[in-house]
């Protein structure tokens, strides 16, 4: 699975911090908002009820009552033992109340409160109720809808100012990311000077086993090259040796299976030895000392006109697209041995007979590619690794070491360019990027 960056999951769980901040801080408001709403309507409710008890203390008629109906506000007459003497919102006989649960607190002395649904009205509904001076208890009601319909008039507002504040929490946690990345990446963008670029402190032991492995790969890599550089050098000699002895031996004794073999072998080691020493030097950027100005363009057709013969003995043709008037910065000697070393890989190991070659701008770069049948790559990307060959089955004796790949990474490198593969529908490419 591939993973994801840095900046995605900060931003992602920044943004749902903020998502689930403003859910509390909307949870929170309307939790407080109803129980303001909620007090305030037991409020209302006591005030109409001081005001409709001083009026029925005037009149003491039940129907009187009716007067003091205003809105959706219910009132009801109790009698102490429970039946409905009067009844604002209906006409109609009503059950027995006494069980009411704010019938028994007004009857037990008290202020009686209950909140519960209708079975008259159909409601959620508030229910408040007082005990007159004759025993009757007064009840006054309130049906939940109007404190919910505030809700309700206000919840186009809600949804668009939560939907402002996500797209302004996904803003500012991208904008924030960015300002909390950046300074890491751009850390990164000079790996010789990373210990001078920590941009938070808790960068710093990062930064420093960066720095650290950096120094010990270099190293590493220094020593590969000495000790690879040593070796082959040491060996030349006495490859030279047997060389010269073997020679020797042919003016004395009649050529042989033997002998044959002796030599074959005796000119493998030289050619390894020597594309060893190539590789070793083609690795080192400080091994460039003739810099100048190439025609690459004229350079790339050259080449290609010289290797045709070969293309055709294997019965195979180049196609080329040359941009002309390219020019790159380098060695010559080592720019034509990557060239050659791509056109000749080509004609080896072609299946097919067209052979594309490609020359032209893109950007600040020169670009170019190679093209042309191929069997069975299974990784292309391994192609430039040293002493790897596609086909293993193939004998080391007609198919090389595997270094003329390496050699063409390496010195597409030291001119601060990179080389590629890539194998589509039959044929691989490779690509060759040098910066002009």
């Amino acid at each position: 699975m591939k993973p994801h960056s840095m900046e995605e999951k900060i931003s992602y769980r920044l943004f749902l911090m903020g998502f689930l901040g403003l859910l509390f801080t909307a949870a929170l408001c309307i939790f407080v908002f109803h129980r303001a709403f909620t007090a305030q309507a037991w409020d209302d409710l006591e005030k109409e009820s001081d005001l409709i008890r001083a009026g029925y203390d005037l009149t003491s008629e039940p129907q009187q009552l009716s007067f003091f109906v205003t809105g959706d506000l219910r009132i009801t007459l109790i009698s102490p033992d429970g039946d409905v003497i009067f009844e604002s919102a209906t006409d109609q006989p009503m059950e027995n109340h006494l069980t009411r649960p704010e019938i028994v607190q007004a009857l037990q002395g008290s202020i009686g409160k209950d909140i519960r649904d209708s079975q008259t009205m159909g409601y959620e509904t508030y229910y408040y109720a007082v005990q007159l001076p004759g025993g009757n208890i007064l009840r006054v009601a309130q049906d939940a809808e109007t404190v919910w319909s505030v809700y309700d008039g206000a919840l186009p507002a809600i949804v668009l100012s939560c939907v402002a504040l996500m797209l302004a929490a996904a803003i500012l946690s991208t904008l924030l990311t960015r300002a909390l990345v950046q300074p890491v990446l751009k850390m990164t963008d000079d790996l010789d000077r990373i210990q001078d670029n920590v941009p938070y402190k808790e960068l710093i032991p990062f930064a420093e086993s960066i720095h650290s492995d950096r120094l010990l790969r270099e190293n590493n890599e220094k020593m590969r090259q000495e000790f690879t550089a040593n070796v082959s050098h040491e060996l030349k000699t006495p490859i030279a040796i047997i060389s010269a002895d073997t020679e020797v031996l042919e003016l004395d004794v009649p050529e042989n299976e033997w002998l044959v073999s002796i030599k074959h072998q005796v000119k493998r080691m030289s050619s390894l030895v020597s594309d060893m020493l190539t590789l070793v030097r083609a690795e080192d950027p400080s091994s460039l000392r003739n810099i100048e100005d190439i025609d690459l363009s004229a350079a790339v057709d050259e080449i290609t006109y010289s290797m045709r013969s070969l293309a055709e003995e294997k019965g195979r043709h180049f196609e080329t697209y040359i941009e002309s008037g390219i020019t790159v910065c380098g060695e010559y000697d080592k720019i034509y041995e990557l060239l050659s070393i791509l056109f000749e890989n080509m004609i080896k190991h072609s299946v097919g007979d067209k052979l594309i070659v490609s020359l032209e701008k893109s950007g600040r770069d020169a670009v170019i590619k190679t093209r042309n049948a191929c069997g069975q790559i299974d990784s292309p990307e391994r192609l430039f690794d040293r002493f790897y060959r596609a086909d293993a089955s193939r004998e080391r004796s007609s198919g090389g070491f595997g270094i003329g790949l390496s050699v063409a990474k390496a010195v597409a490198e030291a001119h601060g360019g990179k080389i590629n593969a890539q194998v589509c529908d039959g044929y691989i490419t490779f690509t060759v990027t040098l910066p002009l």
